[in-house]
């Protein structure tokens, strides 16, 4: 594949590294060479590296098998889940997951990307439901503005909700951004 064919969403292998691409411009400045502007996050450290390409110069993309798994549980190995064709189990790392591990819940199914038969790459629905299980009760009268508090979810991630939501509420978490969006 050639730099102009690069598009958000392509798995791509950048310094003998694989990388996310997150987003990819053309750009013609003034009497210059036309360049495309791509921004990559490595899928290992989740480092991310913006590079300027040639419209022809060659990239290699990565072609990842997407397996429909399913979260068992958590332990000192790591993360466990289950692929639903085979049943095979297996432990994904939070160096793996990242940020993605606050939003697993037991018995939850994710699309996994699979490559040489290693996951890589998790994929999260956009929402995602979760239990608080910690929140400071509210104060009254500062209504002014839209106020909040610092609650804690069942997976352990901490976010700032409306002061009207209590502890056993159920709440919808928007996966990339790691913010409030509702109540469940």
């Amino acid at each position: 594949m050639q730099a102009r064919d690069a598009k958000k969403g392509a798995i791509v292998l950048y310094q003998n590294e694989m990388c996310l691409v997150t987003e990819a411009t053309h750009r013609t400045p003034g009497n210059l060479r036309a360049f495309f502007q791509i921004t990559l996050k490595n899928l290992k450290n989740g480092r991310i590296v913006q590079t300027r390409f040639a419209p022809d110069e060659p990239l290699e993309r990565i072609t990842l098998d997407p397996k429909t798994c399913q979260f068992l549980y958590r332990d000192n190995a790591g993360y466990h889940f289950m692929d639903m064709e085979t049943y095979h189990s297996f432990a994904m790392s939070e160096e793996i997951l990242g940020d993605k591990k606050y939003y697993l819940k037991e018995s939850m199914e994710i699309k996994i990307d699979f490559y040489e038969d290693k996951p890589i790459f998790p994929e999260l629905p956009s929402m995602v439901a979760l239990k608080v299980t910690e929140a400071p009760p509210g104060i009254r009268g500062d209504s002014v503005s839209n106020t909040t508090k610092i609650a804690v979810c069942e997976t352990g991630l901490k976010l700032n909700v409306p002061l009207f939501v209590n502890e056993g509420d159920e709440v919808k978490v928007n996966t990339e951004t790691g913010e409030y969006s509702g109540r469940a």
